[in-house]
């Protein structure tokens, strides 16, 4: 059993985000001294101002890595050596970093944290389940198609609340540094899966289409999507969901001692809390 450290000052980057709003709600109910870094918070933090960075990292002894808005696109991981660097010499004594699973781009950043001299984890999520809930899949769920340019791959979908279980102990308590944990699901699904069950769970009608991938980036422009933006979607639709992460691992199990949650169960809940009604539906047109 793994007891909790004395460290208790952390800084949790993208702490509004999926997982670091996750994270910071359970750091701070546990009572550990929490600093949220996002530009909107009291001591604000911005990748793209590195002179937001010192100020919150003043204090702080650990923290959680999300960069924004994926550690795959250009600069990333010079940014991220540039921040790991200045945390180390600040006196942070923990890192923990939020990978992606297939990514050669994230696993260079991952080499940056695991080089820093100071305690580390790594924590290589697949897809996150509530990409259908919380980001931008949301409204194609919505419309009722989920159009994609993704063949019949199998992808082991995350729950984020499993991310952040993850990060919080090795945040918190001995016995995670020097791992790395990647995190999947139980089951490997295909998006065709995905529509089915989260038809099943809001009992409406959602159904999965192949599109080209020549014919999907034209819509994103088209949508006014930036440049850098719709070239990081891109990649994770084709490059990275080519089959190459369509296996399990027991990242979850080794962490945590207990088994990840399933999609059905992340669907039941999502389609209890109302954001896939047919109200949610007619707002959002």
């Amino acid at each position: 059993m793994n007891t909790p450290s004395i460290s208790n000052s952390i800084l949790v980057l993208g702490g509004t985000g999926k997982t670091g709003r996750r994270i910071a709600e359970q750091l701070i109910r546990l009572g550990y001294e929490t600093r949220i870094g996002s530009r909107r918070a009291d001591i604000p933090f911005d990748w793209n101002d590195s002179g937001t960075w010192l100020p919150a990292l003043q204090g702080i002894n650990s923290v959680y890595i999300s960069y924004q808005p994926d550690l795959a696109v250009p600069g990333a991981v010079e940014t991220v050596q540039a921040f790991t660097d200045l945390a180390v010499s600040s006196g942070v004594q923990k890192l923990v970093l939020l990978s992606g699973r297939g990514e050669e781009e994230a696993e260079r950043g991952e080499q940056v944290v695991k080089a820093s001299g100071v305690n580390w984890t790594i924590l290589r999520a697949s897809w996150f389940a509530q990409n259908f809930s919380e980001s931008f899949l949301l409204d194609a769920v919505l419309s009722g198609e989920i159009a994609l340019p993704v063949a019949a791959i199998g992808e082991p979908f995350i729950d984020v609340d499993d991310i952040a279980d993850v990060a919080v102990a090795a945040l918190t308590q001995t016995g995670h540094a020097g791992q790395l944990y990647e995190l999947s699901g139980p089951r490997l699904l295909t998006f065709k899966d995905i529509a089915e069950e989260i038809s099943t769970a809001s009992g409406r009608p959602v159904r999965f289409v192949q599109v080209p991938a020549k014919d999907y980036e034209d819509a994103l422009k088209q949508a006014d999507i930036d440049d850098d933006f719709r070239a990081l979607v891109m990649y994770l639709l084709t490059t990275v969901l080519d089959g190459r992460n369509a296996h399990l691992t027991d990242g979850v199990q080794r962490a945590l001692g207990r088994a990840p949650r399933d999609f059905s169960d992340y669907a039941r809940d999502t389609a209890l809390s109302g954001i896939w009604s047919e109200q949610q539906m007619k707002e959002s047109a």
